[in-house]
């Protein structure tokens, strides 16, 4: 028998997927970094020091100084050889003696001009390098800042205070790619290393005006004590940043430090700014000989640090500078205790 099975459909249905297993997050641990956020549109700018303004309008003082000087020059030339003339007609020994003396005494007048106009130049380097370091900081300008770093080696390569500050910048230098970031690791591991020694210059020199205008008798002696003691402490913080402080640079240098005093306001002192400094009623316990002491105290700190503004090759921002509240408190504290111990008995 051939049975045949008729043809079927058969329908399969497919197997059933397995359900996907969820597996739970894996908990992340926290992170101890914590990163701050910048503030939206507000940017710190560095702001350096104004320059003194140029004019190129004729002075008829600076006209009349110079052809004063010029005539003066000319007459010491034709007085000194006619006094060698004479000499020679005298004896030959002491004509060629005078001659020597005339020809050291022209060597060393070089000399002194050649550190003049050493140091102006130095200071209008120090402009320039401020100037350099602000762009680079506000613009984050590559070339201000390749010209800040060549300059300042150039100025602290032959001190040895210098030396690790150096030699820590020129091992960092190539690992920092933002211009303003590298002027900020100059300061930090160059620069700044100069301002404790400022603060205690400042300081010393405030404290001396204190002392002295408190004993010195007569009011002229005053301005001569107050005045030296200024200018040596401009030459000291112009040393300090790497100027070159001459005579004629110490005056460009005074000139440019009224002239920050003057944009920023320093010079607006007076006896309630100071009461509300070291603590009302203070000045007025004291002796009035000892009031008018600190308020010289208090100007010549305030000058000095108009001059370490100036001074400092790169500026700093608002936020790091050292306020003259700090120094007025540490300035009437010393004196204080200065004036109590003195009129203590022994």
């Amino acid at each position: 028998m051939n049975d045949h099975r008729r043809p079927q459909a058969f329908h399969i249905d497919p197997a059933p997927k397995p359900d996907k297993v969820r597996r739970a997050p894996r908990a992340i641990p926290a992170s101890k970094i914590k990163f701050e956020e910048e503030p939206q549109g507000q940017e710190v700018v560095v702001v350096p020091p104004a320059p003194l303004p140029s004019s190129r309008v004729l002075r008829w003082g600076s006209l009349l100084v110079s052809t004063l000087f010029g005539l003066f020059v000319m007459w010491a030339g034709l007085s000194i050889t006619s006094l060698i003339e004479e000499l020679f007609q005298r004896s030959q020994y002491l004509g060629w003696i005078g001659l020597a003396l005339a020809g050291l005494a022209g060597l060393a007048a070089l000399a002194i001009i050649l550190r003049e106009i050493w140091g102006l130049m130095r200071l209008n380097r120090i402009e320039h390098v401020q100037a350099d370091a602000a762009r680079a900081l506000n613009h984050d300008d590559a070339a201000a800042a390749k010209r800040v770093l060549a300059a300042l080696e150039d100025i602290y390569r032959r001190r040895p205070d210098a030396a690790w500050g150096l030699k820590t910048l020129s091992e960092h230098e190539n690992d920092v790619m933002d211009a303003k970031d590298r002027i900020r690791l100059a300061d930090r591991d160059l620069v700044s290393g100069f301002d404790g020694e400022a603060h205690r210059i400042i300081a010393r020199r405030s404290r001396r005006v204190t002392m002295l205008t408190a004993v010195t008798p007569a009011a002229a002696l005053d301005i001569l004590f107050v005045a030296a003691q200024n200018l040596r402490m401009l030459r000291e913080i112009a040393t300090l940043y790497g100027g070159r402080p001459s005579v004629l640079a110490t005056f460009r240098l005074s000139r440019m430090v009224i002239g920050h005093l003057a944009v920023t306001g320093g010079l607006a002192l007076s006896d309630s700014v100071i009461q509300h400094v070291v603590g009302k009623g203070l000045i007025g316990r004291l002796s009035a000989r000892f009031g008018e002491g600190a308020v010289n105290g208090i100007l010549t700190a305030r000058i000095g640090l108009a001059a370490r503004d100036v001074c400092r090759p790169i500026p700093q921002e608002a936020e790091a500078k050292e306020t003259l509240a700090s120094l007025t408190r540490e300035l009437l504290n010393f004196s204080n205790e200065g004036d109590q111990n003195a009129a203590s008995p022994s």
